[in-house]
């Protein structure tokens, strides 16, 4: 017997835990693969925040870590957008076969406006911290054959 998998319920879990793969695994089962690819970037990138609070922003390899965990953010808020806006007919025909179309109304609109406010600061706090840590890698550098 298919379980119905509501498009609203699938918008906000990837919206509050999609950086970890909780959407895939609500649409998919524990089994899915992608969904446990999700988790280890995600943890990597809090492990990055994590070395910056105890050594300081000096530390090169959270300057590595830190952006993972904004990738995988801006990801999970990226497919919270895509499960609101799709189609009523379209999602239930994907993930309820058999089942009669259900009408969502506003519930994943309004996580799909929400994973565009998180997204996009996110993305651009992300693209902003490693492109200063670049160029400050970048003077360093520079600085040191200079001398």
């Amino acid at each position: 017997m298919n379980r119905y998998r509501s498009k609203s319920l699938a918008t906000w879990i990837a919206v509050i835990g999609g950086s970890l793969g909780l959407h895939r695994f609500y649409l998919h089962g524990l089994g899915d693969r992608l969904g446990w690819l999700h988790p280890l970037p995600t943890l990597l990138g809090l492990y990055g925040i994590r070395r910056v609070q105890q050594l300081g922003q000096d530390d090169r390899l959270s300057w590595l870590l830190i952006p993972l965990l904004g990738l995988m953010v801006a990801q999970a808020m990226l497919t919270a957008i895509r499960y609101g806006l799709t189609p009523d007919e379209t999602w239930d025909t994907r993930h309820n076969p058999g089942l009669p179309v259900h009408a969502t109304r506003w519930a994943p609109v309004l996580g799909a406006i929400a994973a565009l406010m998180v997204g996009a600061g996110v993305l651009m706090a992300t693209i902003a911290f490693s492109g200063q840590r670049f160029f400050e890698w970048q003077t360093e550098e520079a600085r040191k054959i200079s001398q």
